[in-house]
Order: structure tokens, then sequence, then C-alpha cells
């Protein structure tokens, strides 16, 4: 394995720190800067906007940039935001730097896709991916528990400085171990990464990881209160209940990278059925903490084991350039955690209960798992075959 896919995951666990450990610390944030948790919670909002601005913007602006110094730049900007929030004065200046670390996020994410797939063998593209992304799960699983701990006992801010250390060392670490081939270091103008969205597929890609990201999500924003309210679990077991879908998160990112590599479209047929399958048993099962247990790691397993086949299949049918369908890629994952966070308050909202956001969550990713029979056997037609984009090879070191 190149320890430049190392590298790159240690890059995906500190961007994945950021996202989601101040979701431990608000209330002590909301506390030092005299705010409502309310108020607080537009931290964690604000970011996700910038994810996608910045996975599109951004990528956007540096198509005609080597890959990996771009990659150096962005962890920069990730330091620099971190950093920023965590010596901020007041909230507005907090806000400034979420912002700024989340500019890199999608960036950073759709790039890394691209380079961590050139390391390796084409018969080994999802599973390169994959191991990216075990930085991002690692996050879940570890991280944020060590991140909150910190926080509690040093205050919030020691969090976001020890983070920014990540990113020193994942800077230091991408610039050392990431080796681009020559014969991959193109210069792909906008105009190239742009008629990658001619392809119906890489459209019909970027609405199947809305949905079924969505679907999961929206399920998993609002867990903690099926879990006290309806499963009759203890608030105190919550994050040892959350770790057990984080285990889940790195067997389906890992299985489903491996299993990508050899039918991308099979692999997503099969997951999202699969976790439509599980929504709906949750739902109906959330009153049993057996069944709950049980269910948890299985959601977070067929929910990110699409991870790597999604990112995957963009790729392949943007073809000659993948950089920008990449990054667009990456923001319909956000795209679709709003959609369904925003679906399942909806439901809780209307007075259905705390199953209500689970059950819409099913009923969004069976909708995705359309799509991807649509998109499955347009694939099958030969319709949409992967763009060819004009590349200018340029001989390169990095």
């Amino acid at each position: 394995m190149p320890l430049g896919l190392i590298a790159l995951a240690l890059g995906a666990f500190g961007i994945g720190l950021t996202e989601f450990v101040i979701m431990g610390l608000l209330p002590d944030v909301a506390h030092d800067f005299g705010v409502t948790e309310a108020t607080a919670g537009w931290l964690i909002t604000g970011y996700a906007l910038a994810v996608v601005v910045g996975a599109l913007g951004l990528t956007a602006a540096t198509t005609r940039l080597p890959r990996k110094p771009v990659l150096v730049g962005l962890l920069v900007l990730f330091i620099v935001g971190n950093a920023l929030t965590a010596i901020a004065a007041d909230y507005g200046v907090a806000m400034a730097g979420r912002v700024v670390a989340a500019l890199c996020h999608g960036a950073f994410f759709g790039i890394g896709s691209v380079v961590a797939a050139q390391l390796v063998v084409p018969a080994k593209k999802a599973r390169a991916i994959s191991i990216m992304f075990t930085g991002l799960t690692a996050a879940n699983v570890l991280g944020v528990p060590f991140g909150t701990f910190i926080g509690q006992q040093f205050g919030w801010r020691s969090t976001f400085a020890v983070i920014s250390l990540v990113g020193v060392v994942a800077l230091v670490g991408v610039s050392l171990l990431v080796r681009v081939p020559r014969a991959e270091a193109q210069h792909v103008s906008l105009r190239s990464e742009l008629g990658a969205f001619r392809s119906t597929q890489v459209w019909l890609s970027l609405v199947v990881t809305v949905l079924a990201f969505g679907g999961m999500f929206g399920a998993f924003t609002y867990i903690a209160y099926t879990l006290t309210g309806v499963g009759g679990f203890a608030e105190t077991a919550v994050p040892w209940l959350l770790v057990l879908f984080g285990v889940g998160l790195v067997a389906g990112n890992t299985v489903g990278g491996r299993l990508a590599d050899r039918a991308i479209d099979r692999t997503l047929l099969a997951f999202i059925a699969v976790l439509v399958v599980v929504l709906v048993a949750f739902a109906a099962l959330a009153w049993s903490q057996v069944a709950t247990m049980v269910l948890l790691v299985l959601m977070g397993g067929f929910g990110f084991g699409t991870v790597p086949a999604l990112q995957s299949r963009i790729m392949h049918f943007a073809g000659g350039a993948p950089t920008l369908a990449s990054g667009a890629n990456i923001g319909a994952f956000n795209l679709g955690n709003a959609l369904g966070a925003w679906a399942g308050g909806a439901g809780i909202a209307a007075g259905l209960g705390y199953t209500s956001p689970i059950w819409i969550g099913a009923a969004i990713t069976a909708v995705a798992l359309v799509v991807m029979v649509v998109a499955a056997r347009g694939a099958r037609r030969g319709q949409n075959a992967p763009v060819e984009a004009a590349v200018v090879v340029v001989p390169s070191r990095v």
C-alpha cells in the first residue's frame, strides 16, 4: 500500500474531526460566546454550506494546477481555519474560522480521491479511495469521542488547537509521501472538466449520492432522540452506541471498496437495497435495545459502504476529467446530509414521533435505489460512455 494513501487518510481524519467534533462541544461554545445553542448550531450549518461552495468553487479554480501542490495548499487553509477557531475572541471570528476550514473539505476529498486512485493500479482504485475515506470513519469512531474529552477537560478551544496540529502532520505527510506519477500530472482545462457534466450518468450518480446518503443521515441526525425516547437507553449510553455505528462505518467502507473494484453498480444496488431493509427494520424495532444495537452497526456499514463505489462511479463516467465531478460528489454528500436532516426534523415537528426520521430516511433511500436501477440499466446499454477530456501532460516530479 503506498504510504501516500496514509497521508491522505490522515488529512481526511483531521477534516472529519473538524466537521463532527463540534457537535459534542456546542454547549461549551454557546456558553463561552454568550449565545443560544441554536445560534451555536449555525457553526455546523455554516460549515456544511461552505463545504458545498468549496467543493465546487475551489475545485474549479484549481483544475489547471498540479494536484499535489493544491492538496498542500488546501491543508494550509485547513490549519489556518482551525487555528482561527481556536483563538476566536467572539462568535463571528469562530464562524469565519469554521468557514475557512470548510472550504478545503470538499476540494480535498474530491481532488484527494483522484490522487488516491492514481497511486494504485486501475483494479484497486475503489479500494484506494476507501483507504483515504478510512480517515473520515476513524474520525467518527475514535476522534470525535477523544476530541470531545479533550474539550471537556481543557476547554473547547484546545480541541481545535489539537486538530490544527493534526493538519500540520498531514501537511508534512502529503508533502513527503504523495507521489503523483509523471503520466498523471496533467493539466486539464476547466472547460474539459465541465464537459464531464454532459454525461447523464454523472448526474444520475450525483442524485444517487444525495438520496442514498441523505436517507441514512436523515435517520442518524436524530438518533439520540430515538435511542432515549423510543429505545429507553440512558443518555450516558448514547456515545457508546454511536461507537457501534462508527464500527459499521469502518467495516462498510473497507468491504464496499473491495467489492466496488469488482463491480461498482452491483455493489451499489446491493448495498442500497439492504440499507432500505435495515432502515425499515430499525424503525419497526427501535423499541428493542438488542435489535437497535445490531441495526446501528448495519446502518453504518451499508450506508457508508456505498461511499467508495459512489465516488468511483462518478469518476469513471467523468472519464479524463474527473476532478470537478469528484468534488461535486463530495458536495452532493453534504446536500444529502442537509436534505435528510431537514426531512427528519419535519417528521418530528409534524408530531410523527422519534422513529419518523428513520421511516423518512428509508423512503428517501428507496428512491435512491430506483434511480440507481435506472442508472445501472443505462450503463449496461452503453449510454453515456466516460467523457474523454483533452489534457496536456506536463512533466512533473510532484
